[in-house]
């Protein structure tokens, strides 16, 4: 059940962004827009007579009813069904010594799994490491996925046929935005509604007469602070992923464009430096979403520690 839920999971991730589409077209292109005539301009400076474009941040190929469906959504479903026949594959003959690739995948998934469990403890890592596993090789396999050669260059109509997943603020605002929903009902489970408040706007109070108002007064003006900072979360998770990829990107294709007849030798560097950048933003983007969790729920792990280790003393 735990394989299915997290296929279905990985599916739902390339399905989702779809439906923000509409929301962030003009930021997006304001975005690209300006990287794009950042790298025009080096590039022209470059190699005089050469015209520049950079790369758009989406391109529309086909629309399904009112889904408009782009080159960055195809790119996802990929990624997706070929995380999904690995781990078909994986576990196809599942041996009690394993080998091959099932001994691979279970490497890999249980050295996630004690990463997870480090951070937020065995039992929140277990209930939540569907989520955060599977985020984890997502973002990992779409970055390297943008990779290969002809993902963004290969173009049809003045477009590209594909381009990088995480190189469209759509997908990394669909992970940041329902990140956000899974950590509120997270918080909410363990904590209730009003251990949660409690958390926000009363995590340290106390206190008696003038002292215990202004202690109240001061974590109130706190908790409204963490009100907008929890708003703005979802906001920087997106961007941070989707600058890092899209800028990436922009820069191996200016480096391909500075001198054509060394167009292969040049961003060598710039690409090994990329397939670096890949792991490093996946494992960034799950450790933050882990830790903002952690720190919400710790309170309630806290509780159960102490109340198991006085229930073993009596």
């Amino acid at each position: 059940m735990n394989v299915v839920k997290n296929l279905l999971f990985a599916l739902l991730l390339a399905v989702l962004p779809g439906s923000l589409n509409a929301a962030d077209t003009k930021a997006v292109g304001d975005v690209a827009g300006q990287a794009g005539k950042a790298v025009e301009h080096a590039v022209k400076d470059a190699h005089g007579h050469a015209e520049h474009h950079g790369l758009p941040p989406a391109a529309a190929r086909f629309h399904i009813g009112p889904l408009m469906v782009t080159s960055s959504m195809i790119v996802t479903v990929i990624v997706a069904l070929i995380i999904v026949l690995v781990a078909q594959m994986a576990t196809r003959n599942i041996a009690a010594v394993p080998q091959g690739a099932q001994n691979f995948c279970e490497w890999i998934v249980e050295g996630m799994h004690g990463f997870i469990c480090t951070l937020l403890g065995e039992d929140m890592g277990r209930r939540t490491f569907w989520f955060f596993g599977t985020l984890f090789f997502f973002i990992l396999f779409t970055n390297w996925f943008g990779l290969i050669p002809g993902v963004g260059t290969i173009t049809y109509g003045g477009e590209p046929l594909l381009r990088g997943g995480n190189a469209d603020l759509n997908t990394t605002s669909a992970m940041a935005v329902l990140f956000t929903v899974l950590w509120f009902y997270w918080s909410i489970s363990a904590l209730g509604v009003g251990g949660f408040l409690k958390h926000i706007f009363a995590a340290g109070g106390g206190g008696k007469g003038f002292m215990g108002l202004f202690m109240i007064a001061v974590f109130f003006f706190v908790g409204v602070i963490e009100v907008i900072s929890i708003a703005f979360r979802p906001v920087s998770l997106s961007f941070r992923l989707f600058g890092n990829v899209f800028a990436g990107e922009n820069i191996l294709e200016s480096m391909m464009m500075l001198v054509p007849w060394l167009g292969w030798l040049i961003p060598l560097p710039f690409y090994f430096l990329e397939l670096l950048v890949g792991i490093v933003q996946a494992l960034v983007f799950t450790l933050l979403t882990a830790v903002f969790t952690s720190l919400m729920c710790s309170a309630h792990g806290h509780g159960e520690g102490h109340g198991h280790e006085h229930g073993h003393h009596h």
